[in-house]
């Protein structure tokens, strides 16, 4: 038959005709969620078949020896809120891509915003594209939070083809798009958000950004458990991926790095939000600790480290007698899980009977501890809850409570009772196995082998 031979043939029987494109999982029919990687709608049919012979093309330039490379063009330039440059590692670098994470509200926008202003202020000219508000809006939070520049251009598309457009006539040396699920390309199938349409779009800006050399950041919008929205393919196409956190209820904002290909990854930022906008808080430690600290029975003080960043934290605990059969166990900026392992090590290793008291523990601030070096401090506060006791005043505990009762040493140890001296601190309980007790001007520094015996050292 005329033309027969131009027909694609059908797949053999049996054969894969869908694949994931999350994780590349093949099946032989359509379902709504992969079968490996558990994701919704990424199961998508496969297209022409690839090809089997793939010939030299043109290069885009000669390979060089490594020694005879340049790194001018890799140097970071400052974003004047240093925060933001200690987490990206000194600045944004000319061509890099940064996709900035967070949940509603957090305060995405208004920073975003913050720094396109203080970049036109700089003399850059910064081109700001918003996709879920109008230029008036923008316009009305930039009037609240001081961010008006003359340099800074706003548009509000949600084309990519007329973004593109924007970026030929403004010509930037900044570029901000809030957000990259607002865009859709026309030539694309699909809804702005969908897969296919934030795979083309961050495609398509990424390459603008890496022939004009154009800075670029870009807002991600995060699912219900906190991971970035849309294809995972999205974090291996940009150079950073920064988290913007904060919780509900709290002033306190961390911005922190998950990805950087031009500095560390364990670096974060300390903001606050105010009524007038983002703040930048250099020496955040201040921020968890009460004016009481020490006063009142229950409270007790420790160093976590955030990154690289010690920061001096205040655990609060309250222990009252319990009218409920089962006793309430509530926590608040504290693992719960890691809360009932140090009862139940309080109650069987110290002597510290809990079994028919209620229990509540907090931070001080709104941060959150997730690492095991307050184990201590939280160990502490509950004891002296319990018996109604203060810790001696200047106190600090830093320690990893164990199964069996002992403490044991914790990373950065130095580092956290430097900071702690620096705060006024007199006192420290560490574990014994630390080793011998780092040499730090002015702060006594008493090792225990065990819970027990850091329990009678601190309320004796």
């Amino acid at each position: 038959m005329a033309g027969s031979g131009s027909q694609r043939p059908a797949p053999a029987r049996g054969a894969p005709r869908y694949r994931c494109t999350e994780c590349g999982w093949a099946t032989t029919k359509w379902v709504g969620r992969c079968g490996e990687c558990q994701a919704w709608g990424t199961v998508s049919e496969i297209g022409a078949p690839q090809l089997r012979e793939v010939r030299p093309g043109p290069v885009s330039a000669p390979a060089a020896a490594i020694g005879d490379v340049t790194i001018e063009a890799a140097a970071a330039t400052p974003t004047c809120i240093g925060e933001l440059d200690r987490v990206l590692g000194g600045g944004l670098v000319e061509g890099a891509v940064v996709l900035v994470a967070g949940e509603p509200g957090v305060g995405k926008s208004t920073l975003l915003l913050e720094l396109g202003a203080a970049g036109a202020r700089g003399g850059r000219r910064v081109l700001y594209v918003t996709g879920e508000e109008s230029t008036a809006q923008v316009r009305l939070r930039a009037d609240r939070v001081g961010a008006v520049a003359d340099t800074l251009f706003l548009a509000a598309e949600s084309d990519l083809g007329a973004l593109l457009s924007h970026l030929e006539q403004v010509d930037p040396a900044l570029l901000i798009v809030d957000s990259v699920q607002t865009l859709a390309a026309a030539e694309v199938d699909g809804s702005a958000g969908g897969i296919t349409q934030v795979r083309e779009v961050a495609g398509a800006i990424i390459r603008a950004a890496k022939s004009r050399s154009l800075p670029t950041l870009l807002v991600g919008h995060v699912t219900k458990d906190g991971s970035i929205a849309g294809p995972r393919v999205l974090e291996h196409l940009v150079d950073v991926v920064v988290q913007f956190e904060g919780e509900p209820g709290s002033r306190l904002r961390l911005i922190r790095s998950t990805k950087n290909r031009y500095g560390p990854t364990d670096e974060v930022g300390c903001f606050t939000l105010e009524a007038d906008g983002i703040r930048e808080v250099p020496d955040p430690s201040g921020l968890f600790v009460s004016r009481g600290s020490g006063v009142a029975p229950g409270t007790c003080l420790t160093v976590a480290l955030e990154g690289r960043r010690p920061l001096l934290v205040e655990v609060q605990a309250l222990v009252s007698e319990s009218a409920l059969a089962s006793p309430r166990r509530a926590t608040s900026g504290l693992d719960t899980s890691r809360l009932s392992m140090i009862l139940a090590v309080l109650d069987r290793r110290a002597g510290v009977r809990l079994g028919r008291s209620d229990v509540y523990t907090a931070t001080v601030g709104g941060i959150r501890l997730t690492e095991p070096a307050a184990d201590l401090a939280v160990a502490l506060a509950i004891a002296g809850a319990d018996r109604d006791r203060c810790l001696p005043a200047g106190l600090v505990a830093i320690g990893e409570v164990g199964l069996a009762g002992e403490l044991r040493p914790v990373p950065g140890l130095q580092q956290r009772l430097a900071e702690a001296r620096r705060l006024g601190a007199t006192r420290a309980l560490i574990p014994a196995e630390a080793g011998d007790a780092p040499a730090t001007d002015g702060l006594q520094v008493t090792p225990a082998l065990d819970l027990r015996s850091a329990l009678a050292a601190a309320l004796a």
